[in-house]
């Protein structure tokens, strides 16, 4: 029988009391174990992650970790499920797409409901916590090896997963891996502890652009030149549509001169950029990169893969398709 590895980050799932608070994994593992359906006791093995923090305070290095922890695993298991907060569920999913790529079945989980009563005895009367877990072993018993994200019925590939709704059960949409095909990474990156040490300083910088002038954006620009990310993400309208002038495009090359790699994305959640637009014309003289990604996470997980393998933002810029 191929067991599954179920590792337990954080999040709700495991919270207890009122107001809600983490249960000790100390306490909670056993407690999960012991909850699973008969179905999946014998073949499920339960471990703590690496760092069990709230979702929304996790990083590159809580996930390179648990990415690490899986790889070492990967001697006694092929199968694995995350359970992991809802905040930044889709940020991990991305992190595991791009650095475990094919070389096992990963499914990340989550929910929006603890799975214990207020005592931490029971499952809770009303919960989604425990319908998405055994969905997730179901599902990590069919897939093809890769990266999903599980949640409310539904299974999306995990680079394309984001989460949509704050408090509904259904809070996550994506490609379906079920209906849909997506591109994907291949090569899985083997995590060393220079990786993890390394994305300790990543910096990114992610502006939503807003309906100001061009010279109030330039203004903005300029003030960045004195200390600049290494990553700097401008979220246009519509297609990635931004509006410029050569104040802009020349700040913009300021930056990559000091080592800060300008991407253009789009602030609409689904949908890629489109550079047929006049208006978009000066990407190609600003010499940024206009992303080719499926969402936010999907840049996040692309930029951290380029950050740890290259040095400078012009390596980030010539070697930007290699990352996918």
């Amino acid at each position: 029988m191929e067991k599954t590895a179920l590792i337990y980050m954080g999040g709700t799932f495991g919270c207890v009391g009122t107001p809600l608070e983490p249960m000790s994994e100390h306490e909670f593992i056993p407690k999960l174990q012991s909850l699973l359906p008969k179905e999946y006791i014998h073949s499920t093995d339960c471990f703590a992650a690496p760092h069990i923090i709230d979702s929304s305070a996790s990083t590159a290095v809580e996930w390179l970790q648990t990415v690490k922890f899986i790889q070492d695993l990967q001697t006694q298991y092929n199968q694995f499920v995350i359970i992991h907060g809802t905040d930044t569920l889709s940020y991990a999913s991305a992190v595991c797409s791009y650095f475990l790529a094919q070389s096992c079945c990963t499914i990340l989980t989550g929910s929006q409901y603890p799975l214990l009563d207020v005592d931490g005895i029971e499952t809770r009367e009303e919960t989604d916590a425990f319908n998405n877990l055994v969905f997730a072993l179901e599902q990590v018993k069919k897939c093809n090896q890769g990266v999903y994200l599980a949640f409310n019925q539904h299974l999306y590939y995990g680079h394309t997963a984001i989460k949509h709704h704050t408090t509904a059960l259904h809070a996550f949409e994506g490609i379906s891996s079920v209906t849909e095909t997506a591109k994907h990474v291949t090569t899985p990156h083997h995590i060393t502890e220079h990786d993890i040490k390394r994305s300790r300083q990543l910096n990114i910088m992610s502006w939503m652009m807003q309906p100001i002038s061009v010279e109030n954006l330039a203004s903005n620009l300029n003030l960045l030149l004195a200390n600049p990310p290494q990553f700097l993400v401008l979220q246009g309208f519509g297609t990635g549509n931004i509006s410029t002038n050569q104040t802009i495009v020349h700040l913009l090359k300021q930056l990559r001169e000091k080592n800060c790699l300008p991407i253009l994305t789009t602030q609409v959640t689904f949908g890629a950029i489109d550079q047929r637009y006049a208006i978009s014309a000066w990407v190609k003289d600003a010499q940024i990169i206009a992303t080719d990604t499926l969402g936010h996470a999907d840049l996040y997980a692309k930029i951290l893969r380029l950050y740890l393998k290259y040095e400078t933002a012009d390596q980030c810029y010539l070697h930007w398709s290699d990352a996918s």
